[in-house]
């Protein structure tokens, strides 16, 4: 793939995250808390592959996205490691919000997830757009 279908697939993505804050958002406003939770994990999820489209890198499985991310983005200190908690708590709570029986998603919960989403996102934006410069 060449530089610039990286770039394209890598904007894309991270707009995909955006929308799914918007979405995360409404639903939370809305008292949808589980589903609140679930579109800010894929928030941050679709940011952290907006970075391996630009690695030209993917997985089928999200853990592989995950295992990716903090090897090459949070061991080589290119992001704080309170950014892979986020992203590994947010995949655990989405777990139990989809697929535990009897699972109750506190208004706090699903608040603190999407604060996490939106710090998140904005954290690989800016990321991405600092080595957009650095490039030219």
């Amino acid at each position: 793939m060449d530089e610039k279908n990286r770039e394209n697939l890598s904007a894309y993505r991270l707009e995909s995250a955006e929308e799914h804050l918007r979405a995360s958002k409404l639903l939370l406003d809305g008292g949808f808390r589980k589903d609140s939770i679930g579109r800010s994990y894929y928030a941050m999820f679709a940011a952290a592959r907006a970075l391996l489209a630009l690695d030209e890198v993917d997985f089928s499985k999200h853990a592989g996205v995950i295992s990716y991310f903090q090897k090459e983005y949070i061991k080589t200190g290119r992001f704080d490691k309170e950014y892979s908690k986020y992203l590994t708590e947010a995949f655990r709570i989405r777990n139990h919000s989809d697929y535990a029986d009897f699972y109750v998603a506190s208004r706090q919960d699903a608040e603190e997830q999407y604060e996490r989403a939106e710090k998140f996102c904005r954290a690989i934006r800016e990321y991405i757009e600092k080595q957009h410069e650095n490039q030219d």
